[in-house]
Protein backbone atom coordinates (compact mmCIF):
# COMPACT_ATOMS: atom_id res chain seq x y z
CA UNK A 1 0.00 0.00 0.00
CA UNK A 2 2.50 2.17 0.70
CA UNK A 3 4.46 1.67 -2.60
CA UNK A 4 1.32 2.78 -4.33
CA UNK A 5 1.29 5.69 -2.47
CA UNK A 6 4.58 6.58 -3.19
CA UNK A 7 4.30 5.79 -7.13
CA UNK A 8 1.39 7.86 -6.93
CA UNK A 9 3.28 10.89 -5.23
CA UNK A 10 6.01 10.40 -8.06
CA UNK A 11 3.66 10.53 -10.59
CA UNK A 12 1.61 13.41 -9.35
CA UNK A 13 4.55 15.79 -8.93
CA UNK A 14 5.91 14.97 -12.14
CA UNK A 15 2.50 15.93 -13.61
CA UNK A 16 3.07 19.22 -11.40
CA UNK A 17 6.50 19.36 -12.53
CA UNK A 18 5.09 18.83 -16.06
CA UNK A 19 2.74 21.70 -15.97
CA UNK A 20 4.78 24.06 -14.40
CA UNK A 21 7.20 23.44 -17.20
CA UNK A 22 4.29 24.39 -19.51
CA UNK A 23 3.14 27.29 -17.94
CA UNK A 24 6.98 28.60 -18.17
CA UNK A 25 7.36 27.81 -21.67
CA UNK A 26 3.82 29.56 -21.98
CA UNK A 27 5.09 32.48 -20.17
CA UNK A 28 7.71 33.02 -22.02
CA UNK A 29 5.95 32.65 -25.64
CA UNK A 30 3.73 35.40 -24.47
CA UNK A 31 6.18 37.57 -22.81
CA UNK A 32 8.42 37.43 -26.50
CA UNK A 33 5.19 38.04 -28.38
CA UNK A 34 4.48 40.93 -26.22
CA UNK A 35 8.55 42.08 -26.36
CA UNK A 36 8.35 41.68 -30.30
CA UNK A 37 5.09 43.46 -30.46
CA UNK A 38 6.13 46.50 -28.18
CA UNK A 39 9.45 46.65 -29.90
CA UNK A 40 7.53 47.05 -33.41
CA UNK A 41 4.85 49.60 -32.21
CA UNK A 42 7.92 51.88 -31.44
CA UNK A 43 9.67 54.09 -34.06
CA UNK A 44 12.08 56.65 -35.82
CA UNK A 45 10.76 59.34 -38.19
CA UNK A 46 13.44 60.72 -40.07
CA UNK A 47 13.76 64.45 -40.61
CA UNK A 48 14.59 65.32 -44.15
CA UNK A 49 16.35 68.82 -44.49
CA UNK A 50 16.81 70.59 -48.21
CA UNK A 51 20.72 69.03 -47.77
CA UNK A 52 19.71 65.69 -47.50
CA UNK A 53 17.27 65.30 -50.59
CA UNK A 54 19.23 63.70 -53.50
CA UNK A 55 16.44 63.15 -55.88
CA UNK A 56 14.22 66.12 -57.81
CA UNK A 57 10.78 65.10 -59.50
CA UNK A 58 11.42 66.97 -63.44
CA UNK A 59 8.83 67.59 -66.09
CA UNK A 60 9.51 68.03 -69.60
CA UNK A 61 7.61 67.99 -72.28
CA UNK A 62 4.64 67.78 -70.31
CA UNK A 63 5.95 64.15 -68.65
CA UNK A 64 7.64 63.78 -65.42
CA UNK A 65 11.31 62.45 -64.57
CA UNK A 66 13.62 62.37 -61.90
CA UNK A 67 17.16 64.15 -61.60
CA UNK A 68 20.24 63.92 -58.93
CA UNK A 69 21.04 67.00 -56.82
CA UNK A 70 23.77 67.43 -60.12
CA UNK A 71 21.38 67.55 -62.38
CA UNK A 72 21.86 64.05 -63.86
CA UNK A 73 19.22 61.99 -65.39
CA UNK A 74 18.24 59.21 -63.33
CA UNK A 75 14.34 58.45 -64.73
CA UNK A 76 13.76 59.82 -67.93
CA UNK A 77 10.91 62.07 -68.36
CA UNK A 78 8.10 59.91 -69.18
CA UNK A 79 5.48 59.00 -67.43
CA UNK A 80 2.40 60.64 -66.47
CA UNK A 81 3.18 61.18 -62.49
CA UNK A 82 6.03 59.69 -60.08
CA UNK A 83 5.72 59.48 -56.38
CA UNK A 84 8.80 59.73 -54.20
CA UNK A 85 8.31 58.38 -50.67
CA UNK A 86 11.65 59.36 -49.95
CA UNK A 87 14.04 61.80 -51.91
CA UNK A 88 16.61 60.63 -49.91
CA UNK A 89 16.57 57.22 -51.61
CA UNK A 90 16.36 55.43 -54.71
CA UNK A 91 12.76 54.36 -55.10
CA UNK A 92 10.37 55.80 -57.53
CA UNK A 93 6.66 55.04 -58.15
CA UNK A 94 5.94 55.24 -61.59
CA UNK A 95 2.78 55.72 -62.89
CA UNK A 96 2.21 55.08 -66.63
CA UNK A 97 -1.22 54.91 -69.32
CA UNK A 98 -2.92 56.94 -67.88
CA UNK A 99 -6.71 57.34 -68.61
CA UNK A 100 -8.49 60.37 -68.19
CA UNK A 101 -11.81 59.71 -68.50
CA UNK A 102 -12.07 56.48 -66.12
CA UNK A 103 -9.24 57.36 -63.73
CA UNK A 104 -7.46 54.29 -64.81
CA UNK A 105 -3.47 53.87 -64.65
CA UNK A 106 -0.62 51.59 -64.41
CA UNK A 107 2.31 51.69 -62.07
CA UNK A 108 5.90 50.53 -61.71
CA UNK A 109 8.68 50.89 -59.34
CA UNK A 110 12.30 52.10 -60.45
CA UNK A 111 15.40 52.41 -58.68
CA UNK A 112 18.41 54.61 -59.17
CA UNK A 113 19.30 52.68 -62.14
CA UNK A 114 16.05 53.07 -63.33
CA UNK A 115 15.11 49.20 -63.20
CA UNK A 116 11.81 47.59 -62.22
CA UNK A 117 12.40 46.21 -58.45
CA UNK A 118 9.13 44.84 -56.11
CA UNK A 119 7.99 42.86 -58.48
CA UNK A 120 6.81 40.34 -56.45
CA UNK A 121 4.28 42.33 -55.07
CA UNK A 122 1.28 44.56 -56.68
CA UNK A 123 0.31 47.50 -57.10
CA UNK A 124 2.88 49.06 -54.51
CA UNK A 125 2.10 52.58 -53.80
CA UNK A 126 3.24 54.93 -51.17
CA UNK A 127 1.13 56.59 -47.64
CA UNK A 128 -0.27 59.71 -48.37
CA UNK A 129 0.34 62.00 -45.16
CA UNK A 130 -2.45 64.42 -44.25
CA UNK A 131 -3.02 67.28 -42.13
CA UNK A 132 1.10 67.78 -40.99
CA UNK A 133 3.47 70.16 -42.99
CA UNK A 134 6.00 68.18 -44.50
CA UNK A 135 8.42 68.70 -47.12
CA UNK A 136 8.19 65.33 -47.87
CA UNK A 137 3.93 64.22 -48.02
CA UNK A 138 4.54 60.46 -47.59
CA UNK A 139 5.69 58.40 -45.07
CA UNK A 140 9.61 57.86 -45.46
CA UNK A 141 10.30 53.82 -45.21
CA UNK A 142 7.22 52.30 -45.79
CA UNK A 143 5.25 51.36 -49.00
CA UNK A 144 1.71 49.40 -49.01
CA UNK A 145 0.95 46.69 -51.62
CA UNK A 146 -2.33 45.20 -52.57
CA UNK A 147 -2.98 41.23 -52.40
CA UNK A 148 -6.62 39.61 -52.74
CA UNK A 149 -8.40 42.83 -52.87
CA UNK A 150 -6.12 43.78 -49.45
CA UNK A 151 -3.33 45.68 -48.20
CA UNK A 152 -0.30 44.90 -45.75
CA UNK A 153 3.10 47.01 -45.35
CA UNK A 154 6.59 46.60 -47.09
CA UNK A 155 9.81 48.37 -46.37
CA UNK A 156 12.02 49.59 -49.48
CA UNK A 157 14.34 46.24 -49.63
CA UNK A 158 10.72 44.46 -50.55
CA UNK A 159 11.26 42.65 -47.15
CA UNK A 160 7.48 42.29 -45.98
CA UNK A 161 6.18 43.80 -42.63
CA UNK A 162 2.95 43.02 -42.61
CA UNK A 163 0.68 40.83 -44.23
CA UNK A 164 -1.75 41.74 -46.67
CA UNK A 165 -4.94 41.64 -44.67
CA UNK A 166 -6.26 45.21 -44.03
CA UNK A 167 -8.92 46.06 -46.04
CA UNK A 168 -8.00 50.06 -45.83
CA UNK A 169 -4.48 51.44 -44.88
CA UNK A 170 -4.18 54.98 -44.64
CA UNK A 171 -1.92 57.79 -42.47
CA UNK A 172 -2.70 58.72 -38.77
CA UNK A 173 -3.65 62.25 -39.28
CA UNK A 174 -0.87 63.88 -37.28
CA UNK A 175 1.06 61.08 -36.34
CA UNK A 176 3.62 60.61 -38.76
CA UNK A 177 4.70 56.50 -38.36
CA UNK A 178 1.05 55.57 -37.64
CA UNK A 179 -1.33 53.57 -40.05
CA UNK A 180 -4.58 53.84 -39.42
CA UNK A 181 -5.65 50.05 -40.65
CA UNK A 182 -9.31 47.85 -41.59
CA UNK A 183 -9.48 44.74 -40.16
CA UNK A 184 -12.73 42.58 -40.12
CA UNK A 185 -14.39 45.36 -40.76
CA UNK A 186 -12.72 47.23 -37.95
CA UNK A 187 -10.19 49.79 -37.27
CA UNK A 188 -7.16 50.11 -35.07
CA UNK A 189 -3.61 51.67 -35.62
CA UNK A 190 -0.32 50.09 -36.19
CA UNK A 191 3.54 51.43 -36.17
CA UNK A 192 5.08 51.48 -39.67
CA UNK A 193 6.93 48.62 -37.95
CA UNK A 194 3.94 46.71 -37.84
CA UNK A 195 2.67 46.70 -34.34
CA UNK A 196 -0.38 46.93 -33.04
CA UNK A 197 -0.64 50.50 -31.26
CA UNK A 198 -4.60 50.04 -31.12
CA UNK A 199 -6.81 46.96 -31.34
CA UNK A 200 -8.76 46.55 -33.78
CA UNK A 201 -12.36 47.28 -32.34
CA UNK A 202 -13.19 50.74 -33.53
CA UNK A 203 -15.64 52.23 -35.78
CA UNK A 204 -14.24 55.89 -35.98
CA UNK A 205 -10.35 56.71 -34.81
CA UNK A 206 -9.30 60.68 -35.53
CA UNK A 207 -6.64 62.50 -33.41
CA UNK A 208 -7.14 65.07 -30.96
CA UNK A 209 -5.04 67.92 -32.92
CA UNK A 210 -3.20 68.90 -29.84
CA UNK A 211 -0.31 71.18 -31.07
CA UNK A 212 3.02 72.20 -28.65
CA UNK A 213 5.53 74.02 -29.63
CA UNK A 214 7.92 72.36 -28.32
CA UNK A 215 6.52 68.51 -28.97
CA UNK A 216 4.79 69.17 -31.62
CA UNK A 217 1.88 66.76 -31.92
CA UNK A 218 3.74 64.42 -29.86
CA UNK A 219 1.21 64.84 -27.51
CA UNK A 220 -2.01 64.34 -29.83
CA UNK A 221 -3.78 61.73 -28.58
CA UNK A 222 -6.43 59.61 -29.86
CA UNK A 223 -10.49 59.94 -30.60
CA UNK A 224 -12.41 56.21 -30.96
CA UNK A 225 -15.42 55.73 -31.47
CA UNK A 226 -17.67 52.33 -31.64
CA UNK A 227 -21.00 51.55 -33.05
CA UNK A 228 -23.48 50.57 -30.57
CA UNK A 229 -27.04 50.29 -31.57
CA UNK A 230 -26.57 52.30 -34.99
CA UNK A 231 -25.34 55.22 -32.29
CA UNK A 232 -21.88 56.07 -32.20
CA UNK A 233 -19.82 56.60 -28.85
CA UNK A 234 -16.61 58.17 -28.40
CA UNK A 235 -13.99 57.34 -25.73
CA UNK A 236 -10.27 58.87 -25.83
CA UNK A 237 -6.81 57.52 -25.68
CA UNK A 238 -4.17 59.21 -24.91
CA UNK A 239 -0.89 59.64 -26.46
CA UNK A 240 0.81 56.25 -24.31
CA UNK A 241 -1.73 54.27 -25.50
CA UNK A 242 -3.94 54.30 -21.98
CA UNK A 243 -7.61 54.41 -22.14
CA UNK A 244 -8.79 58.09 -20.90
CA UNK A 245 -12.05 57.70 -21.23
CA UNK A 246 -14.06 54.86 -22.19
CA UNK A 247 -16.48 54.90 -25.37
CA UNK A 248 -19.83 56.16 -23.79
CA UNK A 249 -19.97 59.64 -25.27
CA UNK A 250 -21.78 61.29 -27.93
CA UNK A 251 -19.20 63.75 -28.59
CA UNK A 252 -15.52 64.19 -27.75
CA UNK A 253 -12.84 67.40 -28.16
CA UNK A 254 -10.28 68.29 -26.30
CA UNK A 255 -9.40 71.54 -25.66
CA UNK A 256 -6.30 72.60 -27.67
CA UNK A 257 -5.36 75.73 -26.78
CA UNK A 258 -4.63 75.18 -22.52
CA UNK A 259 -0.99 75.36 -22.76
CA UNK A 260 -0.25 72.25 -20.87
CA UNK A 261 1.43 69.38 -21.79
CA UNK A 262 1.51 67.44 -19.15
CA UNK A 263 -2.93 67.51 -18.38
CA UNK A 264 -5.61 66.79 -20.96
CA UNK A 265 -8.96 68.76 -20.98
CA UNK A 266 -11.75 67.21 -22.57
CA UNK A 267 -14.93 68.43 -23.47
CA UNK A 268 -17.45 65.55 -23.29
CA UNK A 269 -21.48 65.15 -24.11
CA UNK A 270 -24.06 62.87 -23.18
CA UNK A 271 -27.69 63.01 -23.37
CA UNK A 272 -27.32 66.80 -24.47
CA UNK A 273 -25.19 67.47 -21.51
CA UNK A 274 -21.62 68.76 -21.73
CA UNK A 275 -19.29 67.94 -19.27
CA UNK A 276 -15.20 68.78 -18.69
CA UNK A 277 -12.99 66.24 -17.78
CA UNK A 278 -9.14 66.65 -16.87
CA UNK A 279 -7.47 63.72 -18.04
CA UNK A 280 -9.60 60.65 -16.85
CA UNK A 281 -11.12 63.04 -13.51
CA UNK A 282 -14.88 64.48 -14.00
CA UNK A 283 -13.58 68.38 -13.52
CA UNK A 284 -17.26 70.21 -14.41
CA UNK A 285 -20.16 67.73 -14.08
CA UNK A 286 -23.38 69.93 -14.05
CA UNK A 287 -25.73 69.27 -16.73
CA UNK A 288 -24.03 72.53 -19.36
CA UNK A 289 -25.44 73.49 -22.27
CA UNK A 290 -21.80 74.20 -23.42
CA UNK A 291 -18.43 75.21 -22.08
CA UNK A 292 -16.16 77.33 -23.94
CA UNK A 293 -12.41 77.97 -23.45
CA UNK A 294 -10.91 81.58 -23.35
CA UNK A 295 -7.29 81.30 -24.43
CA UNK A 296 -7.10 85.09 -23.31
CA UNK A 297 -7.88 85.14 -19.65
CA UNK A 298 -7.70 81.37 -19.02
CA UNK A 299 -11.33 80.67 -18.19
CA UNK A 300 -14.13 78.63 -19.09
CA UNK A 301 -17.41 80.26 -19.98
CA UNK A 302 -20.31 77.84 -18.85
CA UNK A 303 -24.09 77.81 -19.98
CA UNK A 304 -27.03 76.08 -17.77
CA UNK A 305 -30.44 76.74 -18.35
CA UNK A 306 -29.61 79.15 -20.71
CA UNK A 307 -27.78 81.27 -18.18
CA UNK A 308 -23.94 81.76 -18.46
CA UNK A 309 -21.17 82.21 -15.78
CA UNK A 310 -17.58 81.61 -15.64
CA UNK A 311 -14.67 78.75 -14.04
CA UNK A 312 -11.25 78.49 -13.59
CA UNK A 313 -9.35 75.85 -15.23
CA UNK A 314 -9.46 73.68 -11.88
CA UNK A 315 -13.17 74.32 -12.03
CA UNK A 316 -13.70 76.96 -9.05
CA UNK A 317 -16.35 79.35 -9.89
CA UNK A 318 -15.75 82.95 -10.61
CA UNK A 319 -19.26 83.92 -11.75
CA UNK A 320 -22.19 82.24 -11.11
CA UNK A 321 -24.29 80.94 -13.66
CA UNK A 322 -26.85 83.82 -13.36
CA UNK A 323 -26.66 86.10 -16.53
CA UNK A 324 -28.12 86.50 -19.65
CA UNK A 325 -24.71 87.32 -21.66
CA UNK A 326 -21.12 87.07 -20.69
CA UNK A 327 -18.14 88.14 -22.85
CA UNK A 328 -14.23 88.12 -21.77
CA UNK A 329 -12.68 90.84 -24.20
CA UNK A 330 -8.93 90.61 -22.93
CA UNK A 331 -8.31 91.13 -19.12
CA UNK A 332 -12.12 92.04 -18.35
CA UNK A 333 -15.76 90.52 -17.67
CA UNK A 334 -18.55 91.75 -19.06
CA UNK A 335 -21.94 90.22 -17.77
CA UNK A 336 -25.41 91.63 -18.60
CA UNK A 337 -27.87 90.61 -16.24
CA UNK A 338 -31.97 91.67 -16.13
CA UNK A 339 -30.80 94.30 -19.01
CA UNK A 340 -27.71 95.94 -16.83
CA UNK A 341 -24.28 94.97 -17.74
CA UNK A 342 -21.70 95.26 -15.53
CA UNK A 343 -17.93 95.03 -15.37
CA UNK A 344 -15.80 92.69 -13.51
CA UNK A 345 -12.01 91.72 -13.45
CA UNK A 346 -10.74 87.71 -14.15
CA UNK A 347 -11.22 87.17 -10.50
CA UNK A 348 -15.18 88.42 -10.95
CA UNK A 349 -14.81 91.19 -8.79
CA UNK A 350 -17.18 94.07 -9.92
CA UNK A 351 -15.22 97.10 -11.49
CA UNK A 352 -16.35 100.61 -11.73
CA UNK A 353 -17.67 101.50 -15.09
CA UNK A 354 -14.11 101.77 -17.03
CA UNK A 355 -13.51 103.82 -20.29
CA UNK A 356 -12.03 100.44 -22.14
CA UNK A 357 -14.37 98.24 -23.96
CA UNK A 358 -11.27 95.31 -23.55
CA UNK A 359 -7.99 95.38 -22.01
CA UNK A 360 -5.21 92.72 -23.46
CA UNK A 361 -2.03 91.96 -22.72
CA UNK A 362 1.11 91.75 -24.76
CA UNK A 363 3.98 89.49 -25.07
CA UNK A 364 5.61 92.06 -23.03
CA UNK A 365 4.27 92.30 -19.22
CA UNK A 366 5.00 96.16 -18.97
CA UNK A 367 1.89 96.17 -21.21
CA UNK A 368 -1.77 96.53 -22.23
CA UNK A 369 -3.64 97.10 -25.53
CA UNK A 370 -6.86 99.15 -24.96
CA UNK A 371 -10.12 99.20 -26.78
CA UNK A 372 -12.51 102.09 -25.51
CA UNK A 373 -15.96 102.14 -26.04
CA UNK A 374 -15.70 103.89 -29.25
CA UNK A 375 -13.14 101.36 -30.71
CA UNK A 376 -9.83 103.05 -30.63
CA UNK A 377 -7.16 101.57 -29.54
CA UNK A 378 -4.40 102.76 -27.23
CA UNK A 379 -1.94 101.16 -24.82
CA UNK A 380 -1.59 101.40 -20.87
CA UNK A 381 1.02 100.51 -18.70
CA UNK A 382 1.51 97.36 -16.00
CA UNK A 383 0.21 100.45 -13.14
CA UNK A 384 -2.92 101.09 -15.84
CA UNK A 385 -1.19 104.83 -16.91
CA UNK A 386 -1.33 105.77 -20.01
CA UNK A 387 0.98 105.23 -22.35
CA UNK A 388 -0.70 105.78 -25.61
CA UNK A 389 -3.77 107.88 -26.01
CA UNK A 390 -6.70 105.31 -27.71
CA UNK A 391 -6.80 107.27 -30.87
CA UNK A 392 -5.69 104.76 -33.09
CA UNK A 393 -7.87 102.58 -35.49
CA UNK A 394 -5.86 99.59 -34.19
CA UNK A 395 -2.73 98.57 -32.14
CA UNK A 396 -0.34 95.71 -32.38
CA UNK A 397 2.83 95.36 -29.76
CA UNK A 398 6.05 94.57 -31.71
CA UNK A 399 9.08 94.72 -29.34
CA UNK A 400 11.23 96.24 -27.22
CA UNK A 401 8.81 99.73 -26.64
CA UNK A 402 7.91 99.81 -29.91
CA UNK A 403 4.06 99.38 -31.30
CA UNK A 404 2.49 98.96 -34.59
CA UNK A 405 -0.30 101.66 -35.10
CA UNK A 406 -3.25 102.31 -37.73
CA UNK A 407 -4.66 105.39 -38.41
CA UNK A 408 -8.13 106.25 -39.84
CA UNK A 409 -7.00 105.85 -43.21
CA UNK A 410 -5.74 102.70 -43.16
CA UNK A 411 -2.15 103.08 -42.97
CA UNK A 412 0.21 102.28 -40.51
CA UNK A 413 3.00 103.39 -38.54
CA UNK A 414 4.89 102.82 -35.84
CA UNK A 415 5.19 104.47 -32.41
CA UNK A 416 7.14 104.21 -29.26
CA UNK A 417 6.24 104.09 -25.50
CA UNK A 418 6.75 107.69 -25.50
CA UNK A 419 3.85 108.10 -27.80
CA UNK A 420 6.62 109.56 -30.17
CA UNK A 421 6.45 108.44 -33.87
CA UNK A 422 9.19 106.65 -35.19
CA UNK A 423 7.78 105.73 -38.87
CA UNK A 424 4.79 107.76 -40.22
CA UNK A 425 1.26 106.16 -40.64
CA UNK A 426 2.32 105.56 -44.43
CA UNK A 427 3.10 102.25 -44.85
CA UNK A 428 0.35 99.42 -46.54
CA UNK A 429 1.70 96.83 -43.88
CA UNK A 430 4.09 96.69 -41.08
CA UNK A 431 4.85 93.44 -39.52
CA UNK A 432 7.84 91.18 -37.16
CA UNK A 433 8.86 88.57 -38.83
CA UNK A 434 8.35 85.08 -37.02
CA UNK A 435 10.87 84.89 -34.15
CA UNK A 436 13.07 87.81 -35.07
CA UNK A 437 12.86 91.67 -33.60
CA UNK A 438 13.13 92.54 -37.31
CA UNK A 439 10.80 94.72 -38.84
CA UNK A 440 9.28 95.05 -42.29
CA UNK A 441 7.29 98.07 -43.94
CA UNK A 442 5.94 98.00 -46.80
CA UNK A 443 4.71 101.34 -49.20
CA UNK A 444 2.95 100.83 -52.55
CA UNK A 445 6.25 100.15 -54.27
CA UNK A 446 9.43 99.99 -51.47
CA UNK A 447 10.09 96.94 -49.00
CA UNK A 448 12.10 98.33 -46.30
CA UNK A 449 13.90 96.43 -42.95
CA UNK A 450 14.36 97.90 -39.77
CA UNK A 451 16.30 96.12 -36.96
CA UNK A 452 15.49 96.19 -32.90
CA UNK A 453 16.95 99.23 -32.82
CA UNK A 454 14.00 100.69 -35.69
CA UNK A 455 17.20 101.13 -37.53
CA UNK A 456 17.07 100.93 -41.77
CA UNK A 457 18.96 97.97 -42.87
CA UNK A 458 17.66 97.83 -46.06
CA UNK A 459 15.18 99.58 -48.74
CA UNK A 460 14.37 98.50 -51.85
CA UNK A 461 12.20 99.50 -55.27
CA UNK A 462 9.84 96.37 -55.44
CA UNK A 463 11.82 93.88 -52.87
CA UNK A 464 10.48 90.45 -51.98
CA UNK A 465 11.49 88.50 -49.16
CA UNK A 466 12.94 84.80 -48.70
CA UNK A 467 13.48 84.49 -45.05
CA UNK A 468 15.61 81.31 -44.17
CA UNK A 469 16.98 79.80 -40.75
CA UNK A 470 19.65 81.84 -40.83
CA UNK A 471 19.12 85.23 -42.65
CA UNK A 472 16.59 86.99 -44.57
CA UNK A 473 17.20 87.53 -48.61
CA UNK A 474 15.90 91.01 -49.90
CA UNK A 475 15.60 90.66 -53.67
CA UNK A 476 14.20 92.59 -56.39
CA UNK A 477 15.18 92.43 -60.57
CA UNK A 478 18.06 94.78 -59.72
CA UNK A 479 19.30 93.72 -56.59
CA UNK A 480 19.95 91.57 -53.46
CA UNK A 481 20.60 92.25 -49.93
CA UNK A 482 20.85 89.95 -46.90
CA UNK A 483 19.85 90.49 -43.56
CA UNK A 484 21.29 88.27 -40.57
CA UNK A 485 19.04 86.95 -37.84
CA UNK A 486 20.55 89.85 -35.60
CA UNK A 487 19.62 92.42 -37.73
CA UNK A 488 22.99 93.53 -39.38
CA UNK A 489 23.26 93.84 -43.01
CA UNK A 490 25.44 90.68 -44.59
CA UNK A 491 27.95 89.57 -47.07
CA UNK A 492 27.38 87.07 -49.12
CA UNK A 493 30.70 85.44 -48.40
CA UNK A 494 29.96 85.35 -44.73
CA UNK A 495 26.89 83.30 -45.42
CA UNK A 496 27.92 80.97 -47.89
CA UNK A 497 32.10 80.75 -47.01
CA UNK A 498 31.94 77.44 -48.92
CA UNK A 499 31.36 78.86 -52.50
CA UNK A 500 33.93 79.61 -54.92
CA UNK A 501 32.05 83.14 -56.69
CA UNK A 502 30.01 85.41 -54.83
CA UNK A 503 27.37 87.96 -57.23
CA UNK A 504 28.72 91.38 -57.76
CA UNK A 505 27.45 94.62 -59.15
CA UNK A 506 29.40 97.15 -60.51
CA UNK A 507 27.79 99.98 -62.73
CA UNK A 508 24.59 98.35 -63.29
CA UNK A 509 25.29 95.34 -64.46
CA UNK A 510 26.15 92.19 -62.42
CA UNK A 511 29.15 89.47 -62.64
CA UNK A 512 30.54 87.05 -60.34
CA UNK A 513 34.08 87.47 -57.81
CA UNK A 514 35.77 85.40 -56.14
CA UNK A 515 36.37 85.78 -51.92
CA UNK A 516 38.97 88.45 -51.96
CA UNK A 517 36.99 90.37 -54.72
CA UNK A 518 38.53 89.37 -57.87
CA UNK A 519 36.63 89.47 -60.65
CA UNK A 520 35.92 86.00 -62.47
CA UNK A 521 33.07 86.65 -64.52
CA UNK A 522 32.58 90.09 -65.98
CA UNK A 523 30.01 92.11 -65.45
CA UNK A 524 27.70 91.40 -68.34
CA UNK A 525 24.33 90.27 -66.85
CA UNK A 526 21.09 92.35 -66.06
CA UNK A 527 20.73 90.15 -62.51
CA UNK A 528 22.95 86.76 -61.10
CA UNK A 529 22.08 84.50 -57.79
CA UNK A 530 24.23 83.57 -55.71
CA UNK A 531 25.30 79.55 -56.09
CA UNK A 532 23.03 77.31 -54.39
CA UNK A 533 24.22 74.69 -52.45
CA UNK A 534 23.95 72.33 -55.41
CA UNK A 535 26.50 74.42 -57.05
CA UNK A 536 24.54 76.25 -59.46
CA UNK A 537 23.41 79.96 -60.03
CA UNK A 538 21.43 81.90 -62.30
CA UNK A 539 22.63 84.37 -65.23
CA UNK A 540 19.78 86.79 -66.31
CA UNK A 541 20.62 88.53 -69.91
CA UNK A 542 17.93 90.21 -71.83
CA UNK A 543 15.36 89.28 -70.12
CA UNK A 544 16.08 85.66 -69.90
CA UNK A 545 18.19 83.05 -67.38
CA UNK A 546 20.27 80.79 -67.87
CA UNK A 547 23.14 78.72 -65.77
CA UNK A 548 26.85 78.52 -64.83
CA UNK A 549 28.68 75.89 -62.45
CA UNK A 550 30.46 76.71 -59.50
CA UNK A 551 33.67 76.71 -61.68
CA UNK A 552 31.47 79.50 -63.85
CA UNK A 553 30.83 77.44 -66.52
CA UNK A 554 28.16 78.19 -68.77
CA UNK A 555 25.79 75.28 -68.59
CA UNK A 556 22.83 76.92 -70.35
CA UNK A 557 22.83 79.97 -72.13
CA UNK A 558 20.17 82.92 -70.55
CA UNK A 559 16.96 80.84 -72.32
CA UNK A 560 14.21 80.60 -70.24
CA UNK A 561 11.63 83.32 -69.43
CA UNK A 562 10.98 82.73 -65.70
CA UNK A 563 7.57 84.37 -64.51
CA UNK A 564 8.81 87.04 -61.60
CA UNK A 565 6.14 85.62 -59.30
CA UNK A 566 8.01 82.34 -58.84
CA UNK A 567 10.78 84.16 -57.14
CA UNK A 568 14.71 84.42 -58.31
CA UNK A 569 15.51 81.03 -60.33
CA UNK A 570 16.88 78.17 -58.45
CA UNK A 571 18.82 75.16 -60.62
CA UNK A 572 19.45 72.13 -61.01
CA UNK A 573 21.39 71.59 -64.19
CA UNK A 574 19.63 73.38 -66.65
CA UNK A 575 16.65 72.58 -64.71
CA UNK A 576 14.92 75.41 -62.94
CA UNK A 577 12.03 74.82 -60.16
CA UNK A 578 8.44 75.74 -60.26
CA UNK A 579 6.52 76.67 -57.46
CA UNK A 580 3.10 76.39 -58.04
CA UNK A 581 0.38 76.24 -54.81
CA UNK A 582 -1.79 73.69 -56.69
CA UNK A 583 1.24 71.03 -56.55
CA UNK A 584 4.76 69.92 -55.16
CA UNK A 585 7.67 71.96 -56.52
CA UNK A 586 9.31 70.42 -59.28
CA UNK A 587 11.94 71.16 -61.82
CA UNK A 588 12.00 71.35 -65.20
CA UNK A 589 13.87 72.37 -68.70
CA UNK A 590 10.53 73.91 -70.91
CA UNK A 591 11.40 77.23 -72.61
CA UNK A 592 8.39 80.20 -71.93
CA UNK A 593 8.37 82.63 -74.63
Amino acid sequence: MKFKEKKNNIKTKRIIIIFAIILVIIAIIVGIVLFVNNSKQNYTVQEISEEDIKYYKVVSNGKTGIIDRDGNEIIPAEYNAIKMPNPTQPIFICIYDYDGATGDYKTKVLNGNAEEILTQYSDVNTIEIKEIVSNVPYEKTVLQYQENDKYGLINFEGKQITKAEYEEIRNMPYREGEIVAKKDGKYGVISINGGKILDFIYDVINGDNYYSQEKEYELDGYIVGINKDNKMQYGYIDNKRQVVLNTEFDKIYRINNVEDDDNIYLITEKDKKVQLYKNNKLLLDNDYQSIIFNEESKLLIVQKDNKYGALDLEGKQIMNIEYDSLQIPGQYITATKDGETKTYNLSGEVQEVSEFASVMTTDNENYKITIDQNNNYGVISSNNSIVIENNYSYIQYLFGDYFVVGGKDGKSGVINASGEEVLPLQYEVIQKLDDVEILQANTANTTEIYNKDMQLVVQMENGKLDITDDFIKVYSTTDTAYVGKDGDLKNANELFPDNGLYAAKKDGKWGFVDKNGNVKIDYQYEKVTELNPKGFAGIKKNGKWGVINKDGEVILEPTYNIPEQNGEPYFIGRYYRVVSGYEDAYFTDEIRE
